[in-house]
């Protein structure tokens, strides 16, 4: 069969969020196909598409929804075929997709690494008692409080540049950031420390890019193969398959990390209270094959310990 490829007359739809970071990710998934099949920058389309999580910035994630609020409506436009295809920052993706719906391809994975970003100090230990930092992540909430619980975390929405703006009024201290995406982003002029993931574990699939298709695309199929990073894949697998075993999104105090070494992959996962005033971790290696039950059964011991309620409390 002959791969119909796009032309600029009927360009490929690539659906995407409208921040910067979302906006350099499409860009990225575009400048990847354009090279692999030797295509003009006219035979693509960057779609944006509004959704929910960005719409309403003034109220905690949480209390809107949970899953799926950076998602659901791109895969709407998947679904109903005026995009093509959809990227997405990984942390966001539910662990399931919409009957239809295929999220099979990886781009390789960005620096794993949070960043402590703050105009006066430059690491957490350096914040002063009771000081005031700004996140809207559960987990970083949870880990950063397991550490200070003297300190005072506050809701802090929006994109990037919100946020660092929110940072430059003074609203607080000190905030955290994705390596992953200020690295994307080229913003090297940012006050950042990364944190080594020994000190905070990261969010279940930080720092890599997916793209979804519709499952029946033959097309979009063939042309994703030759994006797809199998290394991310197989981290991503254990990952996602231990977040979907504590029935996680990203509104749960969770992180995780699967690193490969030779024929083995090490996996760290953790849970925590949301108050941060307890946290439960294990650290397990298995062939890479058999990641995904790895990540399943670390889950399992994970919530034996933890017993019922914890990581709503």
């Amino acid at each position: 069969m002959t791969l119909h490829l796009p032309t600029p007359a009927q360009p490929f739809n690539i659906g995407t969020r409208g921040s910067p970071l979302a906006l350099a990710q499409a860009f990225e998934t575009r400048d990847r196909l354009m090279t692999a099949f030797d295509l003009p920058e006219a035979a693509f389309e960057i779609c944006v598409i509004k959704v929910t999580g960005d719409i309403i910035q003034d109220r905690a994630l949480k209390e809107i929804g949970g899953k799926g609020l950076f998602t659901r409506e791109i895969e709407d436009a998947l679904l109903d075929g005026s995009i093509d295809i959809a990227v997405h920052s990984m942390k966001d993706m539910p662990v399931l997709q919409p009957a239809g719906l295929l999220l099979d391809t990886y781009l390789p994975r960005e620096d794993v690494r949070d960043a402590f970003i703050s105009n006066t100090c430059t690491g957490i230990a350096g914040l002063a008692q009771g000081a005031t930092v700004g996140t809207s992540s559960l987990r970083r909430r949870a880990q950063l409080l397991a550490r200070r619980p003297d300190l005072n975390v506050v809701e802090f929405r929006g994109n990037v540049q919100t946020r660092l703006k929110k940072l430059a009024e003074g609203v607080a201290e000190a905030t955290f950031l994705a390596m992953a995406g200020l690295n994307r982003l080229g913003m090297e002029g940012v006050p950042k420390t990364a944190i080594a993931p020994e000190d905070m574990l990261p969010a279940v699939a930080q720092g890599a890019i997916g793209i979804e298709r519709r499952g029946d695309d033959t097309r979009a199929a063939e042309m994703l193969t030759a994006l797809h990073d199998i290394q991310t894949g197989q981290r991503l697998a254990a990952e996602r398959a231990f977040l979907e075993a504590l029935d996680g999104s990203c509104e749960t105090p969770i992180g995780a990390l699967a690193e490969l070494n030779g024929g083995m992959l090490r996996l760290r996962g953790e849970i925590l209270r949301t108050d941060g005033s307890e946290v439960l971790n294990d650290d397990a290696t298995a062939p890479i094959e058999d990641g995904a039950a790895l990540g399943r059964e670390m889950a399992a011991k994970l919530l034996d310990r933890a017993g019922p309620g914890f990581l709503h409390h």
